[in-house]
């Protein structure tokens, strides 16, 4: 049984560090940013990929720092991602974010993760997380692929409008509800 409890982060609040500059710390890095492009990222490593480096070119809140690891780059941190070849270091930075009570996500370790990174599907405002418990990553990735053909571009559309309805909207939360419940029967 999938416990998660879902939550979207306002990540550009946070100060978030990634650990790993090759691949999947591209990959992480990547999604982070296509979801919050104003997010504050830190990202450390002793070798970091052409691609990141160019994308620190493109979002003046990325920082890179090429050196090892270290404790010291978790200070000020509330956030931080995992993504390197080396165990030992993946388990060290879970050790020392543990000890400091920030959430922590070791890529392909969900044992070693207080929260995973969900598969999403975006259409303007509307935003969609899949999550399979850490279970397969690649599934998650290939029902969002599903999820993004067969949702209509024009959803935007849709959600100004509810938007401004319930802005139009007199009464109680409950008795808002109960409108917006009756308009939108006929997305069923």
């Amino acid at each position: 049984m999938n416990t998660l409890f879902p939550i979207f982060v306002k990540a550009e609040n946070l100060h978030i560090l990634i650990v790993g500059g090759g691949y999947v710390g591209l990959e992480k890095l990547t999604a982070l940013l296509g979801n919050s492009p104003d997010a504050r990222v830190t990202l450390v490593a002793s070798a970091i990929r052409d691609e990141i480096r160019e994308m620190a070119t493109q979002y003046p809140k990325l920082q890179l720092i090429q050196e090892p690891y270290h404790a010291l780059y978790l200070s000020d941190k509330d956030l931080v991602i995992v993504g390197t070849n080396d165990k030992d270091v993946n388990r060290q930075v879970q050790v020392d974010c543990k000890a400091r009570r920030i959430l922590v996500n070791v890529a392909d370790t969900p044992a070693l993760c207080d929260f995973y990174l969900s598969s999403v599907v975006k259409k303007g405002d509307l935003k969609i997380a899949i999550s399979t418990n850490g279970k397969s990553p690649t599934f998650a990735k290939r029902f969002r692929e599903v999820l993004e053909d067969i949702l209509p571009d024009s959803l935007q559309e849709t959600l100004d409008n509810l938007t401004a309805i319930r802005n139009q909207l007199k009464g109680d939360f409950v008795q808002k509800m109960e409108k917006l419940n009756e308009i939108t029967k006929v997305l069923k």
